[in-house]
């Protein structure tokens, strides 16, 4: 008999387009973050079952079929619980929003096995070891600061991925720039891996849709101020379609180029610009629907000391140039 104490339920309705599919191709459909070879896995151990019935994989599904998955427990990750400072913005039963500090690296990984914001999760809700990526369902890179949100249950973590996919999660961004912008807009260019550069990303044909949105907050005198909100979520967006744009990140070590210092700046100024060591790119703003309750939810972070300090400088800089 299997162990269920720490299993999971799943659980959804099939919609009218994937009506007439294989079992295990609808189900791959709907459960996006889980691989389909893995579903058929827990098809043939009967962990699925079809309108109460257990099936077969190429079994045939119909609009308004009922499935339902038991997820197993997870294998032990190994991840190492680790108290770290956690500035947490809110956190009920479902979910838990994390303001995170610039610096700080988001999942464990090659040269960063300990002292990251999941070690950090795992010590303050130990459940979160149970799920995949201890319920991060989105990243922000290293050197970019502000909200995060994580899940505490496998279906909060599931309909977050679905409300990811569906654009249903907004995200804001703060970042300072090279150049002055004219105008806001959109932009939209597909992203994917530099071609020989495989660490970097690009804007590419072959890449991912990928679409941006973008408001002048504010106009400095070799700057700009600027608010973009992500319609799309792809690796280093905002970096690589600024820098598309020719107006790069502030401190961004891969797509900002060399250090810019303005004609006749000030030495509060040069000394802001030299010392501000990461991309100037702050997640202002996070809203979503409430997994549980359906209610939209919306929080709002203040600038970190860092780039306020460099905000200072610059309107400092522009008010003595006018």
């Amino acid at each position: 008999m299997k162990n269920l104490k720490q299993e999971s339920r799943l659980s959804a309705s099939i919609p009218p387009g994937l009506a007439g599919q294989r079992l295990d191709q609808a189900l791959s459909m709907l459960f996006t973050d889980i691989t389909r070879s893995r579903l058929q896995q827990w098809i043939e151990d009967g962990r699925v079952t079809l309108n109460g019935r257990v099936p077969r994989k190429r079994d045939k599904v119909r609009e308004g079929d009922a499935v339902e998955l038991m997820v197993p427990p997870p294998v032990d990750s190994g991840w190492k619980a680790q108290s770290l400072p956690l500035e947490v913005v809110h956190e009920d039963n479902e979910l838990l929003v994390i303001n995170k500090p610039p610096g700080l690296v988001v999942h464990p990984g090659a040269g960063n096995p300990e002292g990251t914001l999941l070690n950090a999760l795992i010590a303050h809700a130990p459940i979160l070891k149970q799920l995949p990526r201890a319920g991060i369902v989105h990243r922000l890179d290293k050197d970019t600061s502000g909200l995060l949100v994580v899940a505490k249950t496998e279906r909060a973590r599931q309909n977050l991925i679905e409300q990811l996919r569906e654009h249903k999660v907004e995200r804001e961004y703060l970042t300072i720039v090279y150049g002055v912008m004219v105008a806001g807009g959109t932009i939209e260019a597909p992203i994917g891996r530099h071609r020989t550069q495989r660490t970097r990303m690009a804007v590419s044909h072959q890449g991912k849709p990928a679409v941006s949105h973008y408001r002048v907050m504010r106009k400095y005198r070799a700057h700009t101020l600027v608010q973009v909100k992500l319609e799309s979520g792809r690796t280093h967006q905002i970096r690589v379609h600024m820098a598309h744009l020719h107006f790069p990140v502030v401190g961004d070590p891969v797509y900002g180029g060399r250090l810019r210092i303005p004609a006749k700046a000030s030495e509060s100024l040069k000394n802001a610009l030299r010392g501000f060591k990461r991309q100037a790119l702050h997640a202002l703003k996070l809203s979503l629907v409430h997994p549980e309750t359906g209610k939209r939810l919306q929080w709002a972070t203040s600038v970190p000391e860092d780039m306020s300090h460099l905000m200072g400088a610059l309107a400092q800089d522009t008010k003595l140039h006018n």
